[in-house]
């Protein structure tokens, strides 16, 4: 009896211990959880106080604001260029359909003619304009000013022409002034653009085929322009009298181009050869009567 009590006894002990253990395990598991649970909150009062938590805010507007400006990226992509640029595409794009028969890429010597004509910009109050010479080795197409992107202007001058008559730097600059004077004053622009350019540029074509025929015509009236429309006569006599306006402040350059004038109007009359210029350029002869200083009657 003894021994069984005892037995009873011990397992009975033993079964209380392992409740008493397994109390103390349930009661350690909770309090673990309870204790990450607060680590956790710590943690998260720590990533706040610290700036984590509002930098990774900050990131996820990034990114939002990067996905929306792409989105506006590949919209304009689709785009027509602003009108401004879309006439510098133009006049380099006719320049190289052109380039066999204009002969632009040749060897040529320097004449100092960038220096020459930023210099005469600066005595007539023209500054920071900004210009490209292209010299060509055509003899029947003279000259030639097209404009370029944002105000940019693109000169074109012929070598065989140049040396026909024997034109100094200063000469061909007053030529490229008046060229100036005819595309600020926008009657290259007037002549050549559409009405399909104006309602083209700057929009956008996204999800249909680009008009290709805004180019074709435009090439066509640029061609058209430079060989066989010129300036008209008005066009021609403003020109002539804003340079009689500016280089007044100048009299020896208002000499130097009183001269061309005359140099031109004899030479034309004597060469068959560059018989359509006045018809580009009406006419030197009309150019030195429009500046001519009144006859003084004594």
């Amino acid at each position: 009896m003894i021994n069984t009590y005892r037995v009873k006894l011990a397992f009975s002990s033993f079964f209380l211990m392992l409740n008493l253990v397994a109390s103390a395990q349930t009661s350690k598991l909770q309090e673990d959880k309870e204790l990450e649970l607060v680590n956790f909150s710590s943690v998260k009062k720590v990533l706040q106080k610290d700036g984590l938590s509002e930098s990774a805010f900050q990131k996820k507007q990034q990114v939002a604001i990067l996905k929306k400006e792409q989105i506006n990226l590949d919209h304009l992509r689709y785009n027509y260029p602003p009108e401004d640029e879309m006439w510098g595409f133009i006049s380099e794009y006719w320049l190289v359909k052109n380039a066999p028969i204009l002969g632009w890429d040749f060897e040529k010597p320097d004449y100092g003619l960038d220096y020459s004509f930023k210099t005469t910009l600066q005595k007539m109050g023209f500054v920071q304009k900004k210009f490209k010479i292209l010299l060509i080795n055509n003899p029947v197409m003279v000259r030639a000013a097209l404009p370029g992107s944002n105000g940019d202007i693109i000169l074109l001058m012929s070598v065989p022409f140049i040396r026909a008559l024997d034109l100094s730097k200063l000469e061909i600059s007053l030529l490229f002034l008046e060229d100036y004077l005819r595309l600020e004053a926008g009657y290259f622009k007037n002549n050549v653009g559409t009405q399909k350019l104006k309602n083209l540029a700057g929009t956008s074509f996204q999800g249909a085929k680009p008009d290709m025929s805004i180019l074709e015509e435009l090439l066509k009236n640029y061609t058209n322009q430079i060989n066989s429309k010129g300036y008209t006569f008005q066009q021609q006599f403003e020109t002539t009298k804003k340079m009689d306006v500016f280089l007044k402040s100048q009299p020896e350059l208002w000499n130097v181009y009183f001269h061309l004038l005359q140099k031109l109007n004899n030479y034309f009359k004597a060469n068959v050869q560059y018989k359509d210029y006045v018809k580009l350029y009406p006419s030197p002869e009309m150019q030195i009567k429009w500046i001519s200083p009144d006859e003084k009657v004594l």
